[in-house]
């Protein structure tokens, strides 16, 4: 072998050790690593997208899941009220029993009354059920739909209060405290016992719930509803507030633009289902003999049975062509 080429192949052998030594140690591989965990590596600003897209989609979820627990909330104040929650929801502080005696006292009076006057046992039988159980559920429900009412003209006005001072900086049991105390009834006694109960322990969802177990109104659910979803996803609650109130007042606009139009044909409604009582009222103080066949004679008792039939489907029909849902 020459010199010459001696040199060169040991040449090529210190090159190419010398390229495996850099290699193994770590010259350009640790280059790559760095590289790759610079690409690898997540930067702030990315992290902080990813965290808020996290915390967007729990809330949402939290969100989706208290309208679902509240439509079935929903669904289950649909049954049938007890009378002690009846009672309640009229404002009256009697007790179920009460109640019941002051029926069976205007149900007994009524059919003594009328057995006295020579009337049929059969009249003083209906007589009794309508005064004894008709007239105490009418006043009940007429109360009941008077405070309904009255909760909801004022209650626009309450929620104002509560969004000056959260927006003032108070806490929102300070607000709700401000309420209960300046606030008049029926929504100051309502707030006030919500305010009690938070004291025993009873959390603000709980509260609310007894609210509008009290209070069924539309007005309440979507107050309910707000301060739960806030109280538990978070977000401005001043702002939340002051559209619900907002809305509150559209509505209150609505029913009375509803009402205004509405009025000629209710007022039609009453004269047309007032004329048979009136008319028959006149002929019993001009004619007596001559009325008083419907109620002495088998076959006026049928015809007067079914004039009040038709005359209550009559009206029933005109209540439900005049009163519109809003």
């Amino acid at each position: 072998m020459s010199p010459a080429l001696f040199d060169a192949i040991l040449a090529l052998l210190v090159v190419g050790g010398g390229g495996a030594a850099f290699a193994f140690a770590g010259g350009i591989g640790g280059k790559a690593q760095k590289r790759v965990a610079a690409v690898g590596k997540v930067s702030p600003a990315v992290r902080g997208g990813r965290a808020i897209a996290d915390a967007s989609a729990s809330r949402r979820k939290n969100v989706t899941t208290l309208l679902m627990e509240l439509e079935k909330q929903q669904k289950a104040k649909k049954q049938r009220p007890t009378l002690r929650r009846r009672l309640e929801r009229a404002g009256l502080s009697i007790t179920p029993q009460v109640y019941w005696i002051i029926c069976a006292v205007l149900g007994i009076v009524t059919a003594a009354g009328t057995l006295v006057t020579h009337k049929p046992w059969y009249v003083a039988l209906l007589g009794a059920f309508g005064m004894g159980i008709g007239l105490p559920r009418w006043v009940v429900g007429f109360l009941t739909r008077r405070r309904e009412k009255k909760f909801t003209g004022q209650f626009a006005n309450a929620i104002d209060v509560i969004v000056r001072s959260v927006r003032t900086g108070l806490p929102t049991n300070e607000a709700l405290k401000i309420v209960a105390k300046e606030s008049p009834a029926p929504v100051g006694p309502e707030f006030t016992t919500l305010i009690e109960s938070m004291k025993v322990g009873v959390t603000l969802e709980q509260g609310l719930k007894k609210m509008y177990d009290n209070m069924p109104t539309p007005e309440v659910s979507f107050f309910a509803i707000v301060m739960t979803v806030q109280q538990k996803s978070g977000g401005n609650l001043s702002e939340a507030l002051s559209n619900l109130a907002g809305v509150l007042r559209d509505r209150k606009r609505l029913e009375g633009k509803i009402k205004a139009m509405s009025s000629e044909a209710k007022a039609s409604a009453m004269i047309i289902g007032s004329l048979p009582p009136v008319m028959m009222g006149l002929t019993w103080l001009t004619s007596p003999d001559y009325i008083d066949l419907l109620f002495t004679q088998r076959m006026g008792n049928l015809i007067l049975a079914g004039c009040v039939t038709w005359m209550a489907i009559g009206i029933a029909v005109m209540r439900k062509m005049i009163n519109f849902k809003h």
